[in-house]
């Protein structure tokens, strides 16, 4: 094969924990009948809150193929590759195993917000339930909390606690429950994972995402400290980083398969490759992939996600009056020609029966 799939899962694949009846027929045309991959594919999705090991072993009950890990790519994953981080003291931010997912990716030193809370109780004041009575000088002589990064892994369950310690961290330069300072900008890095403003699950209407938590937490530092928060690096879809990743993925299972035709072509499956244009900051991750090598990436869109061909509210990106809605983050440019899709499918079966006519592909 000379092409490869990018597969978005949430919406394509499955809605919530519920398969979607397309994906085990479309993942039957991709396997041979000792359940060998007749191409290669990745799985690349925004969600982060558990190992990529546990979401191969979900992804392969669920569609009835062997999937490994080195197939997942979760939106955390690219956090391997930012090596100067790993032996630093950095507070983690989101829900689930977070201390196994850090020190899986290599951090050595991560400290999660409940952490946080803990050895400085007084900094969680929004539920007056949860304020601790006893008094400033008895808390605060515990050993200081030095922090030298914060990584936004995906939402978090008390958005209020998270965006207050968050919010601490960055005005004290790593030292919550000092006074804020004057001169702490700009703040020490800030790495996020996942930028989805909305998710499709098992409910009739798309539910808030990570990225409307990065949403809330931009402009209350703004609010506050009259400056933009800046991001040493923004990763999942649709970032140039998380598709590079991918790539070297799909790369290295053609290499494993010792299938010597370069990949000329991805098919990224469930929503628009939309790649910004604009400079990303915190670019040294480059070094660590080979330039990349497929001239193409082509986007096929699904109609089983956040998606609906009957909806009234059109694609963005199309002529309308809605065009100047942009869903993406803040730090990505409205581009119609990125955001617009090569093909429109019904399902993920469709997508695997059109991409194979148009690589004339027989397996």
């Amino acid at each position: 094969p000379s092409f490869g799939f990018l597969f978005d899962i949430d919406g394509v694949l499955v809605r919530g924990r519920t398969p979607i009846p397309a994906a085990r027929a479309a993942f039957r045309k991709l396997v041979n009948s000792q359940g060998q991959f007749l191409v290669p594919v990745v799985f690349v999705t925004n969600a982060g809150n558990c190992l990529r090991q546990n979401k191969a072993e979900q992804l392969s009950h669920l569609l009835g193929v062997p999937i490994s890990q080195d197939q997942v790519m979760m939106s955390h994953s690219p956090l391997r590759m930012f090596k100067r981080y790993h032996e630093k003291c950095v507070l983690v931010s989101g829900q689930g195993p977070l201390l196994d997912i850090a020190q899986d990716l290599g951090f050595c030193q991560p400290i999660t917000i409940d952490t946080l809370r803990e050895k400085r109780p007084l900094l969680d004041a929004v539920d007056h339930d949860r304020r601790p009575n006893v008094l400033v000088s008895e808390i605060f002589c515990s050993v200081p909390v030095v922090l030298t990064a914060v990584v936004l892994f995906g939402e978090p369950v008390r958005w209020e606690t998270s965006l207050q310690l968050i919010i601490d961290v960055l005005l004290t330069s790593g030292y919550p429950g000092n006074p804020y300072g004057q001169e702490n900008y700009p703040h020490i890095p800030v790495l996020a994972c996942n930028m989805d403003l909305m998710w499709v699950a098992e409910a009739q209407s798309p539910r808030f995402g990570h990225g409307t938590f990065m949403v809330c937490l931009e402009n209350i530092y703004k609010k506050i400290t009259g400056k933009d928060l800046k991001y040493e690096a923004l990763m999942g879809k649709p970032s140039r980083l998380t598709y590079q990743f991918a790539e070297h993925l799909i790369r290295a299972q053609a290499l494993q398969r010792s299938w010597e035709q370069p990949i000329q072509t991805l098919y990224a499956v469930g929503a628009p490759a939309l790649l910004s244009r604009d400079h990303e900051p915190g670019l040294g991750w480059e070094q660590e992939l080979a330039s990349a090598a497929a001239a193409h990436c082509r986007s096929v869109l699904v109609c089983t996600g956040v998606y609906n061909p009957h909806s009234e509210v059109p694609l963005p990106g199309r002529d309308s009056a809605a065009e100047s809605v942009f869903h993406g983050h803040r730090d990505f440019s409205f581009d119609p020609a990125l955001v617009e899709p090569d093909h429109i499918v019904p399902d993920v079966d469709a997508a695997v029966d059109l991409v194979f006519q148009l690589e004339n592909f027989a397996p």
